[in-house]
């Protein structure tokens, strides 16, 4: 451990890791865990629904300097909407702890503000003990480059058929500018997904939405080590006013508090038993999302002959999957999935769809 990190009087410095949904957060995070030379990282991982995919694949991490112990999982809701009741707390364990981190990760909900976030870093109980290394936003490029978040109206109408959302204006397009404002890093990962011109594409548009100057890094599966990620030393807490939210600036001028829209999202846990077929389940997953408009799906999966635990990953209708380890002694072979739309979607009807 570095000598500055083990005076309890410095500042530990903290990197929030934002980024739409299914943008590949966990996955830069892994990546990070790998390069980070012996130093002591610990996570703090916000779920958006009730069962902890991250966290579980996160702790599969094998890594000696982020232990199971150092992984906090924050699953009460989304990290922006209870930093006094979750967030400032669980900051507070950890500085306690006696082997102070080197470092903090902060991987938060897809669905979450970043700003409410690193604004807590100005709260009395913690301002003088962490600080905001710096935030940085993961951006699928591939979702930017088919039009889900373009502003551009001819991509809005090639869109509609396929998806109603983009028929009028978009609250997730405007959490993808917020987590776009509050970056010191953007990272466009995915880019070997899309082509040479389409990903200058993605870029100039990411970049029109950022009201200042930011770095823009290209990744392919988050592949970015920790000298890349680590020690930007911006401090970012004190930098607010550059980096204010839609619903901020809506409300400038006003008295009292206002809540974000956070309410218009939903999820739920479905179960499904072991599955036969890899392939099969792919392609019944795609169906029953494209069918309901499920922004998002992940979880786990029981492979029938299989003795490794399937992970699914699903943004729309693209969906990734892999093995990541042996399913253990007594855990129960079953497949589960968090599932998350917006207000509103028939649990019992998708439910019922995953099922058949």
């Amino acid at each position: 451990m570095d000598a500055a990190t083990n005076d309890s009087t410095t500042k530990i410095p903290t990197t929030v890791v934002t980024g739409f949904l299914g943008a590949g957060k966990t996955t830069l995070i892994r990546n990070l865990l790998a390069t980070a030379n012996g130093k002591r990282i610990a996570l703090i991982i916000n779920e958006f629904g009730d069962l902890g995919i991250d966290g579980d694949v996160l702790k599969g991490c094998g890594d000696e300097t982020c232990t199971e112990d150092d992984i906090v999982e924050l699953t009460n809701g989304c990290i922006c909407c209870t930093v006094a009741d979750d967030f400032v707390p669980t900051i507070t364990k950890l500085l306690q702890r006696s082997e102070r981190p080197d470092h903090i990760v902060i991987e938060t909900s897809g669905l979450a503000l970043p700003q409410p976030l690193v604004r807590a870093f100005n709260w009395p109980e913690i301002r003088t003990k962490v600080t905001v290394d710096g935030v940085i936003t993961v951006v699928d490029s591939r979702a930017v480059a088919d039009g889900r978040f373009a502003d551009d109206e001819d991509a809005v109408n090639s869109q509609r058929a396929a998806d109603d959302a983009l028929d009028h204006e978009s609250p997730l397009e405007e959490l993808f500018e917020d987590q776009l404002a509050c970056a010191d890093m953007i990272i466009l990962n995915k880019t070997d997904l899309v082509d040479v011109d389409a990903l200058e594409k993605v870029r100039s548009d990411v970049v029109a939405r950022v009201p200042r100057a930011v770095k823009v890094v290209k990744a392919v599966e988050g592949s970015l080590g920790a000298d890349v990620l680590l020690g930007l030393g911006v401090g970012a807490e004190a930098y607010m006013d550059a980096r204010k939210s839609h619903h901020e600036i809506h409300h400038e001028g006003e008295d009292g508090d206002h809540e974000h829209d956070h309410d218009e999202f939903d999820s739920f846990v479905v179960s499904l038993g072991e599955v036969a077929d890899v392939d099969k389940l792919k392609a019944h997953l795609g169906g029953v999302i494209a069918d309901h408009d499920i922004l998002r799906l992940k979880g786990f999966a029981a492979v029938k002959g299989k003795d490794m635990r399937l992970v699914v990953q699903a943004v729309g209708t693209r969906i990734d999957t892999y093995f990541d380890r042996d399913w253990r002694d007594g855990e129960a072979r079953d497949s589960q999935f968090v599932v998350i739309g917006e207000s509103g979607f028939s649990r019992n009807d998708i439910a019922r769809d995953l099922a058949g």
